[in-house]
């Protein structure tokens, strides 16, 4: 058994800046499935925002993302994410993030979508692998253990408090205990329930899940961004940054087709209604040769200005579609991308377990209601990263150590060991396949109640064949085979969740739009949608959403 007052679950930058505020007064480890600096938050692109301008205000930003979340985000916790802004921004460049710059040596801010300033502070187009870099820079600094190549199985929470996780450890190939004061989990989203995403392979939802199956429930896993410009074929993430550089958006006719949806913001319209766009262009005729995409056109801003600010891009497009973006418009369509429901946590990233705290994009705190702005997610999770770590460290100097219980490392071998010595049974990668055809088709961009329902039936029968899935690897050591599997059935847990979800919202909210609910119903569902853990019926129950300052409005750009 491995004892730490503080495990960290991901080394993301939640993860990493959890781990950094945390070291400063208790004992911290973090376990990560991979490399640090492998972590998602690497491939966001485009920028964080803050508003440092002097032009700018903290009102501003406050109201774009209350407005930006449909007014399903929790006003109270907003506010805090938008004041707490500036100072993680300087925060950041002290510890070394070289953000790029204005003439005067400001740091410089691009436009993004649904916002009324240009707020959003970047780094070129890698902004998110500069903000990951300077953290695990820190993590050397402050000597965090670090325990590289662990997959996490299960919390272990025991009379309403936590007790530690079980991992396993694919470098020695056993099943380990870690026990801890206090668990902080910072795993990131669950992109790969989709057939296309922007999200990594790693994006499996594993964190929530461990979570939801101890007993916690989950907050508005219904709400699901699709991000409007995802590499055709790939899926790919193509930053926000483009258009916020003054890249257009055009249809088969070469026409700017967001002045449609859109006139006032055109192409910086949130991402939720430039999705829909995209896709009604498509669906109407009117994608690229009658295909499944439409262009993002760069090549009016030039090759000097693409190769400084948005270099990435043009790497990305060149290796894996060959496209010259400087030449040559990106055919693009909307991809699966953030996961805006998770753990719900107070402001400090505490949940309703003692002991159990989450950060980043797999918590739901909730200041991205039904639609997260652009730039906001990297925000989230130094912010919350940051004051998650703070509460952990003051936790676990007011509590005892308490006994890891022997039963939940036995069941947990029990269940991972008939998986490994299962002679006949279904593949995972087969299951997993159809999940993410079923979910890309039925609960997408657009949604209905007829397609929902045989997608929930669809989701059962999966999970029942689950039960017998089999793999082909049978030793224990960096066995891929067995994560798989395991992500397979967090994937399925997941997925019924966010269709369930959907289909009781009986309205259309930010990234949730039903055809056959097209209007926002306040009277009805401004309220968070709450799921508690039953093997065979997850339940459903709502709660207020916490309105301080701004009264819902319609939501225009």
């Amino acid at each position: 058994m491995i004892n730490h007052e503080i495990v960290i679950i991901g080394a993301g930058l939640a993860g990493m800046r959890a781990a950094i505020e945390a070291s400063q007064s208790a004992d911290v480890a973090i376990l990560t499935r991979l490399h640090p600096m492998r972590a998602h938050s690497g491939a966001a692109q485009g920028g964080i925002n803050a508003a440092i301008d002097p032009d700018d205000s903290i009102e501003s930003h406050t109201f774009d993302t209350v407005k930006g979340s449909d007014y399903l985000g929790d006003q109270d916790a907003i506010a805090i994410l938008t004041s707490e802004a500036p100072r993680d921004i300087y925060e950041m460049e002290h510890m070394g993030t070289v953000f790029s710059r204005k003439d005067d040596g400001r740091i410089a801010q691009r436009a993004f979508g649904g916002q009324n300033f240009n707020r959003c502070c970047y780094a070129s187009d890698k902004t998110g692998h500069l903000l990951l870099q300077t953290m695990y820079e820190q993590i050397l600094k402050h000597n965090i253990k670090l325990y590289e190549d662990w997959y996490v199985t299960k919390l272990v929470i025991e009379d309403g408090s936590v007790r530690g996780v079980v991992a396993y450890d694919q470098i020695s190939g056993k099943l380990e205990v870690v026990r801890a004061k206090a668990v902080i989990v910072a795993t990131g989203g669950a992109g790969r329930i989709y057939s296309v995403t922007s999200n990594a392979h790693i994006c499996t939802g594993d964190g929530m899940a461990i979570v939801f199956r101890a007993g916690i429930p989950l907050r508005d896993m219904e709400f699901i961004q699709f991000h409007p410009t995802g590499l055709y074929g790939q899926g790919i993430l193509v930053t926000e940054g483009c258009r916020g550089e003054g890249g257009y958006l055009t249809n088969n006719d070469d026409e700017r087709f967001m002045k449609k949806y859109a006139p006032t913001k055109m192409e910086l319209g949130p991402r939720d209604l430039v999705s829909r766009s995209i896709w009604t262009e498509i669906k109407e005729g009117r994608g690229i040769d009658g295909k499944d995409f439409v262009h993002l056109d760069l090549r009016h801003l030039g090759k000097d200005k693409i190769l400084e600010r948005l270099p990435q891009v043009h790497e990305l497009c060149l290796n894996y579609i060959g496209v010259d973006c400087i030449t040559q418009p990106i055919p693009i369509q909307p991809t699966a991308h953030y996961t805006m429901g998770g753990i719900p946590t107070d402001a400090w990233g505490e949940s309703q377990a003692k002991g159990l705290f989450a950060a980043g994009e797999c918590a739901c705190v909730s200041v991205h209601g039904a639609n997260r702005l652009g730039g906001n997610s990297m925000l989230e999770t130094i912010v919350f990263g940051r004051r998650a770590g703070v509460k952990a460290a003051e936790f676990v100097r007011s509590v005892e150590w308490q006994e890891f219980p022997d039963h939940a490392f036995s069941s947990e071998q029990k269940r991972i060991t008939e998986i490994m010595e299962r002679k006949e049974g279904e593949k995972p990668w087969t299951i997993r396949s159809e999940l993410q055809d079923v979910m890309m088709m039925k609960v997408g961009i657009f949604r209905d109640g007829k397609e929902m329902s045989e997608a929930l039936q669809k989701i059962v029968e999966l999970k029942n064949r689950a039960k017998n899935i089999c793999v082909d690897d049978k030793s224990w050591l960096y066995n891929t085979d067995l994560v798989g599997a395991l992500e397979l059935q967090n994937l399925l847990l997941l997925a019924e969740l966010i269709t369930l979800g959907a289909l009781a919202r009986e309205e259309s909210r930010g990234a949730h739009y039903r055809n056959d609910f097209p209007t926002r119903d306040d009277e009805k569902w401004l309220k968070h949608t709450v799921a508690f853990y039953d093997e065979i019926n997850p339940r459903l129950e709502y709660e207020d959403v916490t309105i301080t300052t701004y009264q819902p409005e319609a939501r225009k750009y």
